[in-house]
């Protein structure tokens, strides 16, 4: 229990310190977001005009204020207007967002399915050409961007086989078989990066697992050493994997950006950079904050996972 409180009062610290860093680095960026909203098809607006719609946007306020109004609204789950749409930013966010963790949550799903067994099978057959080849498709997989294994897979899979579309959108209650149609190609392309790294923590634990003194008598009690492996030494070096896999994939949060740009995703990270180029304070905000809310969370879900899979850690 006290190991639960500490993780999810550092995890509160975290969010707090994020909010107000973000909150002042927007505010040091150059550009007066008033003047940009205003500034449609080159035309300099009117002084008067700027000052009008700063004193409209909060803008003119001190900034202490603007800090202290922005974590009232927080609190109650208000991340501001778009200075675009005049529509809520939480509205979009909501809206995008789920569209993201799916394609993050795929991913996750095709690296794991991808790279434990095959670390497994490395590990088991350590030194032999099967652990050389997959260990050097890792490592040749971890130095590939992820933008071009995604543009590989747009020219091979759509244009020249033309098995599947290059990109787009369908959503799940409309056409389920053309959702996961759209969804394959990106998930896959953010999948064999992570599936490399999936492997190769795979690998060293099996390793490691496979010099334990109780995978010794194991064998020596007569059990095979096809169940040895699957039942007990699998099992026991999935902690590592777990913590890997859960860290990178709160990385993969914000490292979305050229998948749903490349395969026209429409999820939050496309969003991010929308509201980038429009110097929508308020958009940009709401889209890290969150982001990083889940990083955070996601962190602490891997902790108590980790501390689930090891009691040691409860006591530590």
């Amino acid at each position: 229990m006290n190991y639960l409180i500490r993780r999810c009062l550092i995890s509160l610290g975290l969010i707090y310190v994020v909010t107000t860093l973000l909150f002042l680095a927007l505010h040091i960026v150059p550009g007066d977001p008033a003047e940009l909203l205003l500034s449609g098809g080159g035309v300099a607006p009117a002084p008067e005009t700027v000052a009008e719609l700063r004193d409209r946007l909060g803008l003119n306020d001190p900034l202490w204020k603007q800090y202290i109004d922005h974590l009232v609204r927080l609190a109650h789950g208000d991340l501001g207007t778009s200075f675009q749409d005049d529509h809520p930013v939480v509205e979009e966010v909501v809206r995008r967002l789920p569209r993201t963790l799916e394609l993050i949550l795929a991913a996750a799903v095709l690296a794991l399915a991808i790279g434990l067994p095959l670390g497994a099978l490395a590990a088991v057959r350590r030194g032999r050409a099967t652990d050389r080849i997959l260990s050097g498709f890792a490592s040749f997989n971890l130095s590939v961007p992820v933008f071009v294994t995604g543009t590989i897979l747009v020219l091979v899979f759509a244009q020249k086989l033309r098995w599947v579309p290059a990109g787009g959108y369908t959503p799940l209650a409309t056409d389920p078989l053309q959702h996961l149609v759209f969804l394959l190609m990106p998930a896959f392309a953010i999948s064999v990066g992570l599936a490399a790294v999936v492997f190769r923590m795979a690998r060293a634990a099996v390793l490691d697992t496979l010099e334990r003194d109780w995978v010794r008598t194991a064998r020596a009690k007569g059990l095979s050493p096809r169940r040895v492996v699957v039942r007990h030494v699998v099992r026991n070096a999935l902690t590592p994997v777990v913590t890997v896999l859960g860290l990178h994939m709160g990385s993969l949060l914000g490292g979305t950006v050229l998948v749903e740009y490349v395969f026209n995703w429409p999820g939050v990270s496309s969003l991010l950079v929308r509201a980038v180029e429009q110097r929508d304070y308020p958009e940009v905000l709401g889209v890290v904050l969150v982001v990083s809310f889940l990083f955070i969370l996601l962190n602490l879900v891997v902790d108590l996972l980790y501390a689930l899979l090891d009691p040691r850690v409860r006591h530590a």
